[in-house]
């Protein structure tokens, strides 16, 4: 793999391993894995996602669902609608809120497909902690929603509001939350970290993990010598929150991922922790820190049982392909593009085929609902009454 950094990108990525570097000699030479990536992702004006890299689409570092084609949120509409429609029956506010909006497409979509629908939403709302992505959601969703006379207003929050009734949405978050690694040595579970040695950031084993934070499968499974692995407490403690200022409504994520019994699986050797620079997938977690980005898979059984302890009606968890389909993918792109028409029809089934496919993003990707007070929205109904969450629940 041949990457040709500038001078500015080199200086960039060399001061942040300095200050990573700093960061460790002051905490006794080792730092958890979580710490590093948070530094590395986040680090005020200096991390992947508080700097001004570019990172969505062709020209960035990796493409999301919403950026391959419109289709992905005029389907997921085909979910909220019934959710909107509760609330609207309720006298309550129509509204969505998205947590990492990316480069605002997602918003763009659902907002154009609830026009044509002759659906008006109250309210978007934007969680954005990208400095720079905040401004490139605004300037896309500003221009989209005045060139198609969209009447809805967005808005971007810095807190999730407590006792919200609405849709919570969120594509792409949970991989990029910082996580801990973990390693199996001699029978027991040990923290692996980070340290900085020989001018270079390397792995580095430190304590035992405590017993509390482990779930039974890595408390009971038979694991290899050397096994790595995540542990994503902060994910987990995001669910929590989410789950617990969510008073009435719908949440739904899509990301990549496994429930427990595939996420620690005992071929699993080496985690799911991968960087990705230029649409590079790279397995070192410490290539050019602050250039690339760093993701984990979700276990979703953890996050499932997150939201069920904060009184979650229901929890629901299928593949993106399922999801899509039941949702109502295939019709919708026939209302928008003629089959007989190749010149034009052949983009959206080019789409079609990426988010789908088994061997794209069909299967890998996982679409994950919980909804809370759905009865007081819809009486009579349940999560999986609604399209998208019609198909075999995979927890």
């Amino acid at each position: 793999m041949d990457i040709t950094l500038t001078s500015l990108e080199k200086e960039h990525s060399e001061l942040l391993q300095a200050k990573i570097a700093s960061q460790i000699a002051s905490q006794g030479g080792w730092v958890p894995f979580s710490r590093y990536m948070e530094m590395a992702l986040y680090e005020p004006g200096m991390g992947y996602y508080s700097a001004g890299a570019h990172k969505l689409g062709l020209g960035g570092d990796f493409t999301t669902a919403p950026e391959l084609s419109s289709l992905f949120g005029a389907a997921v509409c085909s979910t909220l609608i019934p959710i909107l429609e509760g609330l609207k029956r309720q006298g309550l506010p129509t509204q969505i809120l998205e947590f990492g909006a990316g480069t605002g497409k997602l918003a763009t979509s659902i907002l154009t497909r609830l026009r044509d629908l002759e659906f008006i939403l109250d309210a978007y709302s934007i969680i954005e902690i990208s400095p720079d992505l905040s401004q490139r959601q605004e300037k896309h969703i500003r221009k989209t929603t005045q060139e198609l006379n969209i009447p809805t207003q967005c808005e971007w929050l810095n807190d999730l509001p407590k006792n919200y009734s609405g849709i919570i949405l969120a594509n792409e978050v949970i991989d990029a939350i910082p996580c801990d690694a973990i390693i199996y040595k001699n029978g027991f579970w040990y923290w692996h970290g980070v340290a900085f040695e020989n001018n270079a950031l390397i792995w580095k084993s430190g304590t035992p993990v405590e017993q509390d934070l482990l779930t039974e499968t890595l408390l009971t499974n038979t694991f290899p010598e050397g096994y790595v692995t995540e542990l994503h407490t902060p994910a987990i403690a995001w669910m929590h929150q989410i789950a617990k200022h969510l008073h009435s409504g719908l949440f739904l994520t899509f990301d990549y991922g496994f429930p427990e019994s595939e996420y620690y699986h005992s071929q699993r050797i080496e985690g799911t922790l991968i960087a990705h620079h230029r649409h590079h997938a790279i397995q070192d977690p410490f290539y050019l820190p602050g250039l690339c980005d760093l993701t984990t898979h979700v276990e979703w059984s953890q996050i499932a049982r997150a939201a069920l302890a904060e009184n979650a009606d229901d929890v629901y968890l299928t593949n993106q392909a399922a999801y899509l389909l039941d949702a109502g993918i295939g019709d919708i792109a026939l209302e928008i593009g003629d089959p007989s028409n190749p010149e034009t029809f052949l983009p959206i089934s080019n789409a079609l085929q990426k988010l789908l496919s088994e061997a794209e993003m069909g299967e890998l990707f996982k679409a994950f609902a919980f909804s809370k007070n759905l009865e007081q929205l819809l009486p009579g109904h349940t999560l999986e009454d609604l399209p998208g969450l019609r198909g075999r629940n995979r927890l």
